[in-house]
């Protein structure tokens, strides 16, 4: 299926929803679940999650989702999470990405790293426009979501917390991590470069001398800048 009819898919404003929550969730969703989360029927659910598997927007498994194993544990049912792929459609056909990888090879090349992150500072500042800093994480949740970051609150317990930082009290610290790259193709490629400039872009949409923060904290599949309160607004 080409990238204009797997698009198309998400024309059903059911199947639109369906494949958004999946996606929000970053793990395994059961159809119950979905169903559930997007008011549907159960079957009405499975019949678009399917659909949308075919459309290569969705992948699928099967696992236990009781948790149990063995004897009486019930059959693995169907999960599904969203594809890795990218879908792009253009008309007429423009080829963007490789412009950006051209001119990303050539800043690393020249060495123009810090030339690069000031120019993205400031298109940061210049996105932001008169605006005040971003004054708490739910604000900068709702920033960067607007802007295809994926943005989610990593809760206590999840894993990472100890990379994310423990806050004087020894209570693990409210990081804000993002399941989604804008640049991830560029970013594959060169990773400090476009990670780089990535970081300054949000730190100059974030605002300087505000309490949020942003830093490097790259992990697999995620966007590699992530948000926390500063030190000295943690209470």
């Amino acid at each position: 299926m080409d990238d204009i009819d797997a698009i198309a898919a998400l024309q059903d404003p059911v199947r639109r929803r369906l494949y958004e929550y999946v996606a929000a969730q970053g793990r395994e969703v059961g159809r119950n679940e979905a169903a559930e989360a997007t008011g549907v029927a159960r079957t009405l659910a499975a019949h678009h999650l399917d659909r949308l598997a075919e459309a290569g927007l969705l992948d699928t498994g099967s696992r236990r989702l009781t948790g149990r194993s063995g004897p009486g544990a019930g059959r693995p049912a169907k999960v599904y999470t969203r594809a890795p792929g990218e879908r792009l459609v253009s008309l007429p056909a423009r080829d963007y990405r490789t412009a950006a990888e051209l001119l990303a090879e050539a800043a690393e090349q020249a060495g123009l790293d810090a030339g690069l992150c000031a120019a993205a500072r400031r298109r940061g500042e210049v996105l932001r426009g008169s605006a005040a800093p971003c004054r708490g994480l739910g604000e900068a949740m709702e920033l960067l979501a607007a802007r295809g970051y994926e943005p989610h609150l990593e809760a206590a317990g999840d894993a990472g917390d100890a990379a994310a930082g423990v806050a004087a009290t020894g209570a693990a610290a409210p990081v804000v991590r993002m399941r989604n790259c804008p640049f991830h193709a560029v970013a594959e490629r060169f990773p400090p470069l476009v990670c780089g400039m990535n970081l300054a872009l949000l730190e100059g949409l974030l605002g300087a001398g505000g309490p949020v923060r942003a830093r490097m904290d790259a992990r697999p599949g995620e966007c590699c800048v992530v948000l926390e309160l500063s030190k000295d607004n943690d209470d």
